[in-house]
């Protein structure tokens, strides 16, 4: 079998640096133990779609390899391309860079699979980090520093507490369930949460949460809203105009979901306006983002690159999953249920099926 991975954006020096190519390739000795099996194991690029490596090998490639972070978009040509395609394994957590209705109506006979939990305590981490840092004003406040600066009450201006802020995640799955956990010791006025099923009782008593089932209702309430839920067609665009509008005034807003969840004019048009008082995340739209996107150049806010889920131990659970998820693709054995988005082109996955 030919195994093709995408674990990089391009070039010889992202070969060298990538930690994510390093740690799956290097600590799990995959290339050597994939070729004493008898398979082709090929590392490529997929700078851009006219110019990419990738597409030269997809016509003959039975398993291919991604990560989020870089994401090869496989949309339904180039999943056609794929005719020998079996299987699609995301190194990480979120496959919406497959065109996974494309799949389930044309390509019966493709699984893809992530590693499912290896990066949500990463992710968690990071969305508290982001919150104290908009509302604490830390990148300015850093800023003046290492201008040479001192001016105490310019940054303090803007400078708030996370007690007794109403504090909402969209979404309390893996990932927003721990961001829950993680704000309880703040004492915030209220957690609340909007997703299309509630948890438990006894999950909703352990972090203190209310389901709010109005989004209007969700967004009117909360000073602070992070957005933890997968991009599928009915989150794309959730955060549109309209809604950012209906968001209190002075709000702050936290992405480390997928950067297509929130339109990207209209966050620029409500940070400019102060409206949305500051944003913050590490998801872009496309990935990575192109030198003009204008999330760069924001008031107010707190973006990265897309590495929130990516921390060294993340990396160890998500190259340990991979293999895993190879070892019982040779060995014709169940996958873990959890891991499986699409299964022989059936939508296995409650994250991106249909919601009411």
């Amino acid at each position: 079998m030919k195994i093709v991975a995408v674990l990089y954006p391009g070039g010889q020096a992202a070969k060298e640096q990538s930690a994510m190519l390093g740690c799956v390739e290097n600590e799990l000795g995959l290339r050597e133990w994939l070729e004493s099996k008898g398979h082709t194991y090929v590392v490529t690029d997929d700078k851009e779609p006219s110019d990419s490596e990738l597409d030269k090998h997809l016509p003959d490639t039975d398993i291919l390899i991604t990560t989020p972070f870089h994401p090869a978009y496989m949309n339904g040509e180039r999943l056609e391309k794929a005719k020998k395609l079996k299987l699609a394994i995301t190194a990480g957590v979120g496959s919406d860079h497959y065109d996974l209705e494309h799949i389930h109506k044309h390509k019966p006979d493709l699984s893809v699979l992530e590693v499912t939990g290896s990066n949500v305590v990463s992710v968690a981490e990071h969305v508290l980090m982001s919150i104290l840092v908009l509302i604490k004003n830390f990148v300015p406040a850093h800023a003046q520093i290492t201008n040479g600066e001192w001016n105490v009450a310019n940054v303090a201006m803007r400078t708030y507490d996370l007690e007794d802020k109403v504090v909402g995640t969209v979404g309390a799955g893996r990932i927003g369930f721990r961001v829950l956990q993680r704000l309880l010791p703040f004492q915030c006025k209220e957690l609340v949460y909007f997703d299309y099923q509630s948890l438990a009782p006894e999950r909703e008593k352990e972090v203190g949460a209310k389901r709010v089932e109005s989004f209007d209702e969700f967004l009117s309430k909360c000073d602070i809203i992070t957005i933890n839920c997968p991009l599928y067609e009915r989150t794309r665009g959730l955060f549109n105009e309209q809604a950012l509008s209906k968001m209190k005034k002075g709000a702050y807003l936290v992405n480390t979901a997928r950067g297509a969840i929130v339109d990207r004019d209209a966050l620029v048009k409500a940070v400019n306006s102060g409206h949305i008082a500051g944003y913050a995340g590490d998801v872009w739209y496309p990935q990575p983002a192109p030198k003009d996107h204008p999330w760069r150049y924001m008031p107010n806010n707190g973006m990265t690159p897309h590495y929130s889920g990516t921390s060294l131990d993340a990396q160890k659970r998500y190259a340990l999953g991979t293999k895993e998820i190879l070892e019982a693709f040779f060995n014709d054995k169940p996958f873990r249920p959890e891991d499986v988005i699409v299964r022989a082109g059936a939508i296995a996955s409650a994250s991106y099926g249909e919601k009411k």
